[in-house]
């Protein structure tokens, strides 16, 4: 919501693509597989503000990673900001809210494939990210089928990590009714 607040140009392109796919209906599961632009847009939001920014891993086993080998018993941090916010895999343009670069697919964002992996990746993956994007694409719809909506003057952008990452301050919005 902050993003599209920020970015009114992808609010209306998105707010139009779920007109096209339900018009003034309730949402449903087969349109939500539809949203192309509003599933470009929560995989940008996801690549700048991953909701957990690191996960811990820990070896069972000797692991070779790259040039080194790592013993069992080894703890890794995987920094899931520093991956989705590296210029060399995302482009110069890493730091801003570019939907664009997922118009060919999660696959075809970076210039590494796995460089994208914001529920974590491999056998721990969050088993919950399929309920979690469905009801974002479900949410999204159906507020902007009601609503445009902007930042409040008094918003402060300032991220940080509790549990989640999340919006210190809250997401102050005005909305509009539409």
């Amino acid at each position: 919501m902050v993003m599209l607040g920020t970015h009114q140009n992808w609010q209306e392109r998105a707010r139009e693509e779920v007109f096209q796919v339900f018009g003034n209906n309730k949402p449903d599961l087969e349109g939500l597989n539809h949203l192309k632009v509003v599933t470009m847009i929560l995989n940008e939001v996801l690549r700048l503000y991953p909701p957990v920014p690191a996960v811990v891993r820990k070896t069972h086993e000797n692991k070779k990673l790259g040039d080194i080998t790592l013993p069992p018993g080894v703890e890794l941090v995987l920094h899931i900001t520093l991956v989705h916010h590296d210029t060399e895999l995302w482009g110069d343009d890493v730091k801003e809210f570019n939907p664009e670069r997922f118009s060919q697919g999660i696959a075809n964002a970076a210039k590494k494939s796995n460089s994208f992996f914001p529920f974590s990746s491999g056998p721990r993956i969050c088993i919950g990210q399929n309920l979690a994007i469905t009801e974002a694409k479900l949410a999204v719809a159906v507020i902007l089928q009601s609503f445009s909506f902007e930042l409040s003057p008094s918003y402060a952008h300032e991220p940080f990590f509790r549990l989640t990452l999340q919006p210190q301050f809250g997401a102050k919005m005005i909305l509009h009714r539409i």
